[in-house]
């Protein structure tokens, strides 16, 4: 075992749209890999534990190291929640990587989101509100409770997600198509974005998208663009979005004693610059129940953190 500062951890974040990993050495970041997604409700267990062993070799790979040569991987999986869950995929990852003789030590797989809050706040109590292509919030009340609201999935939620916006963007499309909702610019946009389509032959639509020429998450930028441009339609999504976004936190508050509760905003919709972002910041400032802090790290900070606690009590 490496002596304190000295221990070689993997951290990954494995997100709805896209996976990242790092591999911490010394300290300091030796390695980067990325992959696809990894959410296991969208490529199945056996595929995303696949891709995450691509990553870890990879990662390994860059710094000319063996697997065995790690102190502790930590990975957080979009959509894993329940601990059969985690089990399962700890389970089949060890499965893959036995069978190609890769020797992995002390593995921990936990919940994307549990990353998240764990960069955000570290031990502190805190609420974090994780906007990608789905939607969650998390909270630590005190040290030890954790509490959510969100996170369902797009097939049976997500409101203000990502998958949620493009989703309602392709509603409002296929409406104004029908003559049953006003006209949007976004009926010519999806038109140019994916050349299959033609409004002509508005079936098209539902032909590019059963063969997965598209997915919700995809035109998300699309409406985003038409919104900043004053599409009334759009900008209507947005505005629903935020509203949905907050009540993520409103739902939480009832675990607190606090009157004004810390709140970090997480993931790439809502940390950028856009209308999302703007909207939800003034919904938050008009609510004295919150306090929009930054975050004092990323999820793959709190891979690192949660490695080396990991580490500590193997020891």
């Amino acid at each position: 075992m490496a002596v304190k500062n000295e221990y070689t951890i993997i951290g990954i974040d494995g997100g709805g749209t896209r996976t990242r990993g790092v591999l911490q050495r010394e300290g300091k970041i030796a390695s980067r890999a990325f992959a696809g997604t990894t959410r296991v409700g969208t490529v199945g267990v056996g595929e995303s534990c696949e891709r995450l062993l691509n990553v870890i070799s990879d990662l390994c790979e860059q710094v000319e190291i063996d697997t065995s040569e790690l102190d502790a991987i930590v990975i957080g999986l979009a959509g894993v929640w329940l601990e059969e869950e985690k089990r399962r995929s700890t389970q089949l990852l060890k499965t893959l990587a036995r069978g190609q003789r890769i020797l992995l030590n002390d593995l921990l797989v936990v919940s994307d989101a549990e990353l998240a809050l764990e960069g955000a706040f570290g031990g502190s109590e805190g609420i974090v509100l994780i906007v990608g292509t789905g939607s969650i919030s998390v909270g630590r009340v005190g040290k030890d409770k954790i509490v959510r609201c969100g996170g369902w999935g797009i097939e049976i939620d997500d409101e203000g997600s990502g998958a949620w916006i493009g989703r309602e963007g392709l509603t409002a499309v296929v409406r104004a198509i029908d003559g049953r909702g006003k006209a949007t610019m976004l009926t010519g946009q999806l038109a140019e974005l994916f050349p299959t389509i033609s409004i002509k032959q508005p079936r098209t639509i539902v032909k590019a998208y059963s063969e997965r020429s598209f997915e919700y998450q995809m035109l998300t930028p699309m409406v985003m663009q038409c919104a900043q441009k004053g599409d009334a339609i759009c900008v209507d999504i947005i505005q629903r979005s935020a509203k949905h976004l907050m009540e993520l936190l409103t739902a939480l508050k009832k675990h607190y004693k606090s009157k004004t509760l810390n709140v970090a905003l997480m993931g790439g919709i809502i940390e950028n610059d856009t209308l999302l972002s703007k909207l939800l910041d003034k919904e938050i400032k008009n609510n004295k129940s919150f306090k929009r802090v930054n975050p004092k790290g990323s999820a793959i900070d709190g891979a690192i953190t949660l490695g080396k606690k990991l580490i500590k009590e193997m020891e």
